[in-house]
């Protein structure tokens, strides 16, 4: 049987019924294709309900092999990263009702870089001022995009992260359509509340720190 090359499988030149038919004819390593495709979406969307990046990458591990045992049941009616976000959606309702606790919007976290939701690669050309007011600017979103209730996040994540259809969000939620619709709407109605209020901060835009040292050095040079 001809291999099959993990590069032609991103580009979508393989089907993926197809991966899956092999994988079930017992050639279990091109799991791992299936695996790496979905990786980062699989982590958004728990991390949607769960805020601790070990515990996420715990979760992510069940599922991957929750799924893989159950490989046989996978219809081919849909994705297979919709039903994959199904199982991790079910295994985070699992964690949460097993602690006892909802994981809202985490004040004690001080690792906003580790917990980064948005995948935004510096650019080679920019200057270290100008990466700093990028990164900023990244982590001012992520906040906002935290502060949403589940409900509200995870259907934000999947439509405007992840590009995922309607249809798909609706499949993977167990929602009507609309209510999707609803609640994409909300989440950006209250991303833009969210905003408006850091916007609104008087302390915003201060020139301090190294930014405010590095000004002064070279004006007092400059009089001298």
């Amino acid at each position: 049987m001809e291999a099959i090359n993990i590069n032609d499988f991103n580009n979508h030149k393989i089907n993926e019924s197809e991966v899956i038919k092999r994988i079930l004819d017992g050639e279990k390593e091109l799991y791992e294709i299936l695996v790496r495709r979905n990786n980062q979406k699989l982590y958004r969307i728990i991390r949607s309900y769960i805020k601790n990046d070990a515990e996420i990458e715990d979760i992510m591990q069940d599922c991957y092999v929750k799924a893989f045992t159950k490989l046989y049941q996978f219809k081919l009616e849909s994705t297979f990263s919709t039903w994959l976000i199904r199982i991790g959606i079910n295994e985070s309702l699992a964690r949460i009702k097993e602690k006892g606790k909802l994981y809202h919007l985490d004040k004690q976290s001080n690792n906003l870089k580790s917990n980064a939701i948005l995948e935004i690669p510096d650019s080679k050309q920019l200057n270290p001022q100008d990466k700093m007011i990028r990164n900023e600017a990244k982590q001012l979103l992520e906040n906002a995009i935290d502060s949403l209730d589940i409900k509200y996040k995870t259907v934000y994540i999947m439509k405007e992260l992840e590009g995922m259809s309607l249809k798909e969000i609706s499949t993977a939620l167990d929602l009507t359509v609309v209510n999707v619709k609803m609640r994409l709407h909300r989440s950006k109605e209250k991303l833009k509340e969210k905003l408006y209020e850091v916007a609104d901060n008087k302390k915003i835009f201060e020139f301090g720190f190294s930014r405010c040292d590095k000004i002064t050095e070279n004006v007092m040079k400059l009089i001298k």
